[in-house]
Parts: structure tokens; C-alpha cells; sequence
């Protein structure tokens, strides 16, 4: 008998099957501290595509908010390369940021803090 997914696994489930169909993709956790999004700038704090819903779903279980957007380049619009994770505490809830104009976003979900 299957096992049923747990709700984060269903939500995360297109970022985990987006790392199969491309490997090279990465990701990029960008935190809502003090009232403004705090980016991780550094490369070597990028997130791995294969390690991008395992690290999400860690979030999530520790009651963290969540908003993913799988980006392309606009000059590229069918390949995606960037997965943001906007993450949140519980008792915030807020917007996320709109992609600059040298991005299209392909796909987004939300997953309010516990």
C-alpha cells in the first residue's frame, strides 16, 4: 500500500521533481527578519537542486512559512535556473517580492507558518 504524502510533502513535491529534470538548478533561502527580506548573497550559500525540498521541508516542520517561485531568465522563459525560498516565523505573514524584470517566474506556491 502507498504511503499518503504529508501536506509539505505535497507542497514541495514540484520543487523535488523540478531537481530531476534539471540538475543545475539552485536555490536561494531568503529570510523576513525586522520587517524587510534578507537575502543569502553569498555563492557558496546557495542551495543544491537536489537538497532544495529536503531543506524546505526541515523548515516547515519547525513551523516556518514558506513561499517558493522557480525562476527563468527572461531571455530563457521554458529553462528554469533559480528556486527562492521566502521564509517566515510564525505571526508574520508577508509579501513576497515581485521578480526583477530579467525574470519570469514559473511556478510559486505558499505554505503559511504553524
Amino acid at each position: 500500500m502507498a504511503r499518503t504524502p504529508t501536506p509539505h510533502q505535497s507542497f514541495l513535491a514540484p520543487l523535488a521533481k523540478l531537481a530531476l529534470r534539471h540538475p543545475d538548478i539552485e536555490g536561494q533561502a531568503i529570510w523576513w527578519e525586522d520587517g524587510d527580506w534578507q537575502a543569502q548573497d553569498e555563492a557558496e550559500e546557495m542551495i543544491d537542486g537536489e537538497e532544495i525540498a529536503f531543506y524546505a521541508e526541515g523548515l516547515l516542520a519547525e513551523g516556518f512559512g514558506l513561499h517558493w517561485q522557480v525562476l527563468a531568465e527572461t531571455e530563457a522563459p521554458k529553462d528554469p535556473v533559480l528556486v527562492l525560498l521566502f521564509l517566515w516565523q510564525p505571526g508574520a505573514n508577508p509579501e513576497v517580492l515581485l521578480a526583477g524584470e530579467d525574470w519570469q517566474v514559473l511556478a510559486e506556491a505558499r505554505f503559511p507558518a504553524a
